[in-house]
């Protein structure tokens, strides 16, 4: 029966949304549709129901909760022996405790207890009843996040933090929509308020549960009726400004239950790839956009066909053989063409001549008859067709002649049945053209919804000027770490949940955003700083050997955590030996007879420092003094032992392209190239470095945050690991 029955619908109260269930759905990857939050009604039911495609109803937080745990694909996540199962259950009944505002402290010490030596609440494996509890804590919103900063739950604290860094992404998303500072269904209980329909339509407030104070509002959208398409043209790797597109349409077509297009705009061989359309598809993955179907403008080139000769019959498009130089000075006097009135017989000759791509044909062009003396220079005759010899990388030499996106893009709108279009406030001017043309065309109209493009400090986003990086060796390729493509900046450290979060933030205003980088990494810095493991690297040149007189004479090695606040970064090895290494620039700030703080071993005092003819510290010898106090030191050091087991290491900086924050209106980029974009240093890193894996991000102490983009090979080749800024960015790296 249970392969007969699909999940519909969960719907509940605004301001009691079932948590447990959202989040245990969401980490066991079962889709949930949520219905829109509703106020409690005498009609309504106060409990959250689950509706199901044939009709039958589930009712109740935990009956749900034990449901998604039956039919999830995590083992063990309900269904267990007798003893494990009734535990579940037990932790079920006991979790509305958290709720309980007199209760809630001693549940926090009862449960911190009893995780004292456990990884989760019942057996050896996440459960359901981890589900219950997480999201009864995380409900509490501001309470609970104030604890956690406490040392005063350790336990509790641990099991938490693991849960929620091993699922980050899926319950990241439930808490930002559903858990406001004052708790569970505060803020949806406001989102609520602003959702309420009104003729079957819905407005909405803040695309991202507040963060943005603009109004939002598709207009005449219907649930369920709603179709979008996100079109990137496939002439380059998305990049963050294509991000903030992608995730909007992402965004409404899951607030309205409607159907997302992802559509490739091919309509210029000269400048797409099949490579192109590959890394575009993975990085729409990338962000977690889940899509309908792909389509390609190029699917429908013999009914764009069709209808230019429809246009050509109708009088509403002419052939226009005028160079384009001085059609570009015409359009911008209103001066009209001297082929525009042109009888239709001879149209027709010229359109045969493009079709078959002859010498006569490549002189020509076709445009739309729209208006030569519009105020609107948009509308002045824009170009429908143009001539293109070179082959299109999906359908080969079969076309001579290609359709302008001006004319494409509304045809096939209206052809796909896209009820809203959203194009950048950029466009603005073009809207005007676009009802115009399918009017023409006779389509049904289509709604535009504007949005601001993201602009970014510092940085070109045009695909033509990151083209000329590309080609000229600038960069080294598109998912260069110094580009602003997902592909480069997740190669450089971005976790996608932090760049969502960013875009979501802004909302859909429509205010021209010109946005600092420093704001992107700094929530990045707050996703990666409480999960990522620590290790230690010394800079290879001019390092010092500090020898400990009284240091063991046999290395012995310590078993540490990799990351002393979170268990789940695992453990790493640290030899201890009697000679250290220390970096150049920490030995020249120690003054003879100075105690310092070796970090992980103790204090020690430093009782002779020998330096060359440059000032450059060359050697030191020093003592043990673990006995000391680590808060009276000034120096708290970072070191590697003395064996032949180090890490060879690169570690790169990244600076910006170019060195002025906005381009004015006509200047050319080339003029303010940054001299200085990428700078090299060589380390050494401890032993435990040879496992890190490719994109692992971990934290350098003292240094700073890395990805590791190319892992241990040899003990010759160094392990590669890119700096990750951390919101102080510098400008240059001169």
């Amino acid at each position: 029966m249970e392969m007969e029955m699909e999940i519909k619908q969960l719907s509940f109260v605004a301001d009691s949304p079932p948590l447990s269930v959202v989040s245990a759905a969401k980490v066991a990857a079962i889709a949930l549709p949520i219905a829109a939050a509703t106020t409690a009604t005498p009609d309504s039911p106060s409990v959250p129901t689950l509706l199901f495609s044939n009709g039958l109803k589930l009712h109740g937080t935990y009956t749900i909760l034990r449901y998604i745990g039956r039919i999830s694909k995590i083992p063990n996540f309900y269904d267990r022996d007798a003893y494990e199962s009734s535990q579940i259950d037990e932790w079920l009944e006991y979790s509305p405790v958290l709720s309980s505002g007199s209760e809630f402290e001693n549940a926090c010490h009862y449960m911190n207890n009893y995780l004292e030596k456990r990884t989760f609440l019942v057996g050896h494996s996440l459960s359901i009843a981890d589900m219950a509890i997480w999201s009864g804590l995380a409900g509490t919103g501001q309470r609970w996040e104030s604890l956690r900063k406490s040392k005063k739950y350790t336990n509790l604290v641990r099991w938490f933090n693991s849960i929620s860094a091993e699922y980050s992404d899926s319950l990241s998303e439930v808490t930002s929509t559903y858990v406001g500072k004052r708790g569970l269904g505060k803020s949806v209980l406001a989102k609520a308020k602003e959702q309420q329909p009104v003729n079957g339509h819905i407005s909405e407030k803040g695309i991202a549960g507040g963060g943005s104070s603009s109004e939002v509002d598709l207009p005449d959208a219907e649930l369920g009726k709603v179709c979008l398409r996100f079109a990137p043209e496939p002439s380059g790797y998305l990049h963050i400004g294509h991000s903030k597109a992608a995730l909007l349409n992402k965004y409404f077509a899951e607030r309205y239950q409607g159907q997302l297009i992802v559509r490739f705009d091919d309509t210029n061989p000269s400048k797409e790839s099949s490579e192109f359309v590959e890394n575009l598809l993975k990085d729409i993955k990338t962000l977690g956009i889940k899509y309908d179907v792909v389509t390609h403008t190029s699917d429908y080139f013999p009914q764009l066909i069709e209808m230019a000769e429809k246009l050509i019959h109708l009088g509403k498009a002419y052939v226009d053989d005028t160079p384009r130089e001085q059609m570009q000075k015409e359009r911008m006097d209103g001066i009209e063409s001297k082929c525009r009135n042109n009888s239709l017989e001879e149209n027709l000759k010229l359109w045969k001549e493009m079709i078959e791509g002859t010498e006569r044909g490549l002189q020509c062009c076709l445009r739309g008859k729209l208006g030569m003396q519009d105020p609107n220079k948009s509308l002045r005759d824009p170009v429908y067709y143009r001539c293109n010899p070179v082959p299109h990388h999906r359908i080969g030499s079969k076309y001579k002649l290609y359709p302008t996106y001006d004319f494409a893009c509304p045809f096939v709108d209206g052809l796909e049945g896209i009820s809203h279009a959203l194009r950048s406030s950029e466009y603005h001017d073009r809207n005007a053209q676009y009802h115009r043309i399918q009017e023409d065309m006779g389509m049904k109209k289509v709604h535009i919804y504007e949005f601001s493009r993201l602009n970014m400090v510092y940085t070109l986003l045009s695909k033509r000027n990151l083209r000329w990086f590309v080609d000229n060796g600038k960069v080294d390729g598109w998912d260069d770490p110094r580009f602003p493509t997902v592909q480069g900046i997740v190669r450089r450290g971005l976790k996608v949940e932090a760049l969502v979060r960013f875009i979501l933030e802004q909302g859909a205003s429509k205010n021209l955003n010109l946005m600092e980088w420093d704001k992107l990494w700094t929530i990045n810095k707050k996703i990666i700083d409480p999960v990522c493991p620590r290790h230690t690297a010394v800079v290879d040149e001019c390092r010092v050997m500090l020898t400990l007189i009284d240091g063991p004479e046999k290395p012995f090695v310590r078993i540490l955590a990799r990351h002393k606040k979170y268990e789940g970064a695992g453990e790493k090895a640290t030899t201890y030996t009697k000679s250290i290494w220390i970096d150049q620039a920490d030995a020249k700030s120690i003054s003879v007879n100075e105690e310092i703080t070796l970090m992980d071993w103790g204090n020690a005092i430093v009782k002779e420092i020998t330096k060359d003819q440059d000032g450059n510290v060359t050697h030191m010898i020093g003592v043990l003094h673990l006995e000391g106090s680590v808060k009276s030191t000034k120096m708290k050091l970072t070191w590697l032992p003395d064996t032949s087991e180090l890490v060879k290491l690169t570690l790169v900086e990244f600076g910006y392209l170019i060195r002025k924050k906005k381009l004015e209106e006509g200047e050319d980029f080339k003029d303010v190239l940054n001299p200085c974009t990428k700078r090299d240093t060589a380390a050494l890193g401890d032993s435990n470095m040879r496992n890190l894996k490719q994109g692992e991000i971990l934290q350098l102490e003292r240094k700073g945050y890395f990805r590791c983009d190319v892992p241990f090979i040899r003990s010759s080749k160094p392990l590669v690991l890119f700096a990750i800024p951390d919101g102080r960015q510098p400008t240059s790296l001169n």
